[in-house]
């Protein structure tokens, strides 16, 4: 084997090689996309999906979504190669992996470490909110290292156990800086709310990233796993690129916001192809991408992507046929699929509380009200005439494959594949939480962690020229916000995914989530 080597795949794929192994982690490659055939990677990486590519050792997936458990592809590789992957309180993982005739399936708890030699070796770093299933993998080659985060929002606490881990400083460092959200662009607001909400959520993924990466000073960093783009006709118009302001910032905009916050930081981002020299953090660049650039402007990224998705036509088309209108009895599919959902959790249902429309276009569609709330779910199919907190819109054939069970909740919703509004406009977690995971035991795992929180423990933050006290985690997935939050004109912002909170109340102003702690500088003298 040669050097050790770390080769980006794209979106937030890699390969990495080490004198005694050669690892895939969360490769994603195959020409179908992904979410119903809305998500393709950017730039195309298609030419590296060759046999020498993926003859390797191992394949370590981060978590279940698509853009980085490629079926397809894990399918294809020789048997023998085991997939690493981690502990989830969901075992979906493991079953979509046993369907597909993967049974070397190695499932690991957090930090527990899978050797690839007799000394190198990686782990896997799960979010500590079991709410969201991600996790960053860590992997140590010879005396270097690199922590590949993906989509995992990992707190400083875990990315300084990481290094302690590796003894020392990390070498390579992948961050995701893109976001992978249906709000705002797909709910019903107008241009400049949608822009002012992409704003918001795009400027407080970049700062949670700067902050961790200004803390760990990492030797080299690297953004990564996004953005997607889209190539069906329908979603087209949401690419990066087109249009400023988005909320799918490509890996240049993100390189030039660390660039400009922490200019002494070593970063680059790396192209399909490109290679990190782990010896001396040296770029090798794929040839592939001459005359080549992401800041090339719009009118060239337009003509970049109608190039691409007519390359892509066949799987755009084929996600269609695999979807095709729904027949008769689709309502009552719904029915009984909706108010199953509501035999998972009393806990979730008791803090969801509200009416689901669901505005259901073409044939056998209709207007469905799921009425959820602590005594369950009831499905009226004459809804539309009473309040909607939150409305779906969406075609049939896309709810028909949830409802069958050939796709998931999390899969549409990521698939951008229908509308959205709310009234109130508070985003509820804890909807989300049950659709997507759709799993007894992830539901009770979301509720053994919130019930173990301590709301008497707290942080100090300035407000003005005085101190309050604040709880120290926030309420919504467990983030210390003595590391991830941010007062702005009397609101703690949690930078970990936005929630707000009042600083007089305690209240969360944009989603439903229990309060905060709040209490004036008093509360310090009495506490001694």
């Amino acid at each position: 084997m040669g050097e050790p080597m770390v080769t980006a795949l794209g979106h937030a794929g890699l390969r990495i090689d080490g004198e005694g192994f050669r690892l895939l982690a969360d490769p994603w490659l195959s020409p179908g996309g992904a979410f119903l055939g809305s998500w393709f990677p950017f730039p195309d990486n298609s030419h590296l999906l060759a046999p020498e590519l993926l003859d390797v050792d191992a394949v370590v997936v981060s978590h279940e979504h698509l853009d980085h458990l490629d079926l397809d592809l894990l399918a294809a590789l020789a048997p023998e190669i085991p997939i690493v992957i981690p502990r989830y309180p969901s075992t979906i993982m493991q079953r979509r992996l046993r369907a597909i005739g993967r049974h070397r399936i190695v499932v690991l708890d957090a930090w527990q470490r899978y050797p690839l030699t007799e000394t190198d070796w990686l782990t896997v770093i799960p979010e500590q909110c079991p709410m969201s299933h991600d996790s960053a993998v860590l992997v140590k080659v010879g005396d270097r290292s690199v922590l590949h985060t993906n989509d995992a929002r990992i707190s400083l606490s875990q990315a300084r156990r990481a290094s302690t881990e590796v003894g020392g400083p990390l070498d390579v460092m992948g961050v995701q800086m893109s976001g992978a959200s249906w709000h705002p662009v797909r709910y019903e607001y107008d241009e400049v709310e949608r822009e002012r909400i992409a704003t918001i959520k795009r400027v407080g993924k970049f700062k949670a990233v700067t902050r961790l990466v200004r803390q760990i000073e990492p030797r080299f960093v690297m953004p990564y796993a996004g953005p997607p783009c889209f190539l069906d006709d329908d979603l087209f118009e949401l690419n990066s690129g087109l249009s400023p302001g988005g909320i799918f910032p490509d890996q240049g905009e993100a390189l030039a916001w660390l660039g400009d916050r922490i200019p002494s930081q070593a970063a680059a981002y790396l192209l399909p192809g490109d290679r990190i020299r782990l010896a001396d953090l040296s770029i090798v660049h794929d040839p592939h991408w001459t005359g080549f650039a992401l800041d090339s402007g719009p009118q060239e990224r337009r003509r970049y992507l109608s190039a691409y998705a007519a390359r892509r036509r066949r799987a755009i088309e084929a996600a269609w046929a695999a979807n095709p209108e729904p027949g008769p009895g689709l309502a009552d599919r719904f029915k009984a699929h909706f108010e199953s959902l509501g035999t998972l959790s009393e806990y979730f249902l008791a803090r969801i509380g509200m009416t689901v429309r669901f505005v259901v276009d073409g044939p056998y569609g209709g207007v469905w009200d799921a009425h959820i709330g602590p005594g369950g779910v009831v499905v009226d199919l004459d809804g539309g005439s009473g309040h909607a907190d939150y409305c779906l819109t969406m075609d049939g054939r896309w709810l028909d494959g949830v409802v069958t069970g050939r796709t998931r909740w999390e899969e549409l919703l990521l698939s951008l594949r229908f509308t959205a509004r709310r009234d109130p406009d508070r985003y509820n977690d804890y909807l989300v939480g049950l659709l997507k995971h759709a799993d007894r035991a992830a539901l009770r795992a979301v509720e053994a962690f919130e019930a173990a929180r301590d709301p008497e423990e707290t942080t100090a933050v300035t407000v003005g020229s005085e101190q309050v006290y604040v709880s120290r985690y926030c309420p919504h997935a467990g983030e210390d916000l003595a590391e991830t939050g941010v007062v702005v004109n009397g609101v703690l912002r949690c930078l970990g995914h936005n929630f707000e909170f009042d600083l007089a109340t305690g209240a969360c102003l944009n989603a439903r989530c229990d309060p905060i702690v709040v209490k004036d500088a008093t509360y310090a003298d009495e506490a001694v």
